[in-house]
């Protein structure tokens, strides 16, 4: 036969308070409580109370958290781990009489812990729970006889827990956002936004972070940052930018999920609502066990089946024009709404939130669709707007080399790389660094935008290691003089005879004669190679034309 574990009592719960904390439990209950000390108010007290219809009426009158958090007690049988409940239920604050009496705490309480609290609904102890001692909440035993059961209320949980094999490999969320952000900036600043040589591989793809930093109002309608909200921007710490980031997406609706996805294509004067929609979905899944592994599917099924219309308030499924993207079928009415609705949840949950550093994605294996999500470790602080913690810092250096190659690391600071940027061509962009160089055109293109060799140079001694002197010399040379060297692309042309040269030279292809190199030797424009040739063999010489890759396929 199954016992249920006793709580202590009332009196127990309320032993240790002094006579001012009684009367505030029974001004609650609306019991007249005279008694000259707590020692011979607490039997007349816990008389009084312990009387079913006034528990009752106590009971029903209690705001609707406060009535959730004792029945969420009643569901575990009157008790449940301290942390647990107040981490649910908010926070008990811990208050001297003095202080108590004062302040009066009891009348502006932070909590429903607070409003149970000075009821003596419910009490802390440590008791003996599942073979240990725990610090617990209770409600005390002779109230707890008292109250009704907890009927079951609410749907299910959406969906299941993930098996094993559907979270083989994890992805971890993570803050790669901030750097292609900078990288965007730095590359809009420079009218070219697709200047990275990676940008096609993004992820998030580039139009995501375009319209994020649109909707973010970092920058302007003509494609420029806006300077005054994007220097501050990429100045923040890493988690202080994330949380920024997470805020501003949360509540625009100019970053529009919906029509970013590109297997659909929206048309018409239709609007949805993404903010209300991502507020639905984020309260949708906060119903997800914490720290479980839940399989994606599954969460989607039981969203179809209990609220299919979470983004459509009015169950508008008719009045939407959308299209597939790839076959042109119209998708409108509720039986799309896989293709749709069930698409535009996995997108947020696979693609957004997992590029905002908001979930974690697990695999079957590695490079497959993903299975199963969790809330990332830095989502309660996210979705809070408090900085993400334990991201790496922006602290390496940049590495400056004697060729004029500049090498900046995933944490170099943003605001750095955004400036040095600005100088260079930009060569490499890997999942660890950005290759730049400095070459005369790209110093040439920093000095029409009133940038100087001086703002270089004190950005690389003060984001990087001493850099070499014969770089420094070199930027001070073509400030002074300009490009002494340049490497272009051109035709080597060898005769056998001087006179052939003179010859060609003479003759009206010698215009594409452009540099001579020694007397049968010389450099012909490569646009031109047909010309020469054809005008070599009017004057009776017949050409060879051999270039490397022509060699290379002779040798294989």
């Amino acid at each position: 036969m199954y016992t249920r574990v006793a709580m202590p009592d009332l009196q127990h719960r309320l032993r240790t308070h002094d006579l001012g904390f009684l009367k505030i439990v029974a001004e609650f209950w609306g019991v007249a409580l005279n008694a000259p000390d707590a020692k011979s108010a607490l039997p007349r007290l816990s008389r009084d109370i312990i009387d079913p219809a006034l528990v009752l009426e106590v009971v029903d009158a209690l705001p609707e958290n406060a009535r959730q958090a004792l029945d969420a007690l009643v569901v575990q049988e009157g008790w449940m781990a301290w942390h647990r409940f107040t981490r649910q239920f908010g926070p008990l604050r811990e208050v001297g009489p003095g202080k108590r009496d004062r302040e009066k705490p009891y009348l502006d309480p932070v909590s429903a812990t607070e409003m149970l609290w000075y009821r003596g609904l419910i009490g802390r102890d440590f008791l003996q729970r599942d073979g240990e001692l725990q610090e617990c909440a209770y409600i005390p035993d002779d109230i707890l006889e008292l109250l009704p059961p907890v009927l079951p209320v609410g749907p299910p949980l959406p969906g299941r827990a993930a098996s094993p094999g559907e979270t083989a490999f994890v992805v971890n969320a993570s803050d790669r956002i901030l750097n292609h952000t900078c990288t965007l900036l730095a590359a809009l600043r420079l009218e070219d936004p697709q200047r990275s040589p990676a940008a096609a591989s993004w992820q998030p793809p580039q139009e995501v972070v375009h319209t994020l930093l649109g909707a973010m109002k970092l920058i302007t309608s003509s494609e420029q940052p806006v300077a005054e909200d994007a220097r501050p921007f990429l100045e923040m710490p890493r988690g202080e930018a994330l949380a920024w980031l997470v805020k501003g997406w949360r509540g625009s609706s100019l970053f529009n999920e919906l029509r970013l996805m590109t297997s659909i294509i929206c048309e018409g004067s239709w609007q949805n609502e993404p903010v209300d929609t991502r507020e639905r979905v984020l309260a949708l899944l906060s119903e997800v066990p914490e720290h479980q592994w839940w399989n994606i599917d599954s969460f989607i099924q039981a969203i179809h089946e209990r609220e299919p219309e979470f983004q459509r308030p009015a169950g508008d499924f008719d009045t939407w024009l959308i299209r597939d993207a790839l076959s042109g079928e119209s998708l409108t009415g509720i039986r799309h709404w896989d293709a749709v609705d069930g698409a535009l949840l996995r997108y947020l949950i696979t693609a957004v939130m997992h590029w905002l550093g908001l979930i974690d994605l697990a695999l079957p294996g590695e490079g497959q669709p993903a299975t199963a999500f969790r809330f990332s470790e830095a989502a309660p602080q996210l979705l809070m707007g408090k900085p993400a913690e334990n991201l790496m810092l922006e602290d390496q250096l940049i590495e400056t080399l004697g060729d004029g190659t500049l090498i900046a690391g995933t944490h170099t600071p943003r605001i750095a790389r955004y400036q040095v940027a600005r100088f260079c061509l930009w060569v490499d962009e890997t999942q660890e660094s950005y290759t730049y160089r400095v070459t005369p055109a790209s110093l040439s293109a920093a000095a029409s935008q009133g940038l100087k060799i001086i703002h270089l140079e004190k950005l690389l001694n003060k984001y990087g290691a001493t850099p070499p002197p014969s770089l420094i010399q070199a930027l001070h040379r073509w400030e002074q003089k300009g490009g002494e060297s340049r490497i272009q692309p051109g035709i080597l042309l060898r005769v056998e005879d001087p006179k052939i040269m003179s010859a060609l030279r003479e003759s009206p292809a010698g215009r594409f004669v452009r540099d001579p190199l020694s007397p049968t030797s010389a450099l012909i424009d490569p646009q031109a190679v047909e010309k020469v040739s054809a005008a070599l063999a009017r004057l009776g010489f017949l050409c060879d034309l051999v270039f490397p890759d022509e060699e290379q396929e002779q040798l294989d």
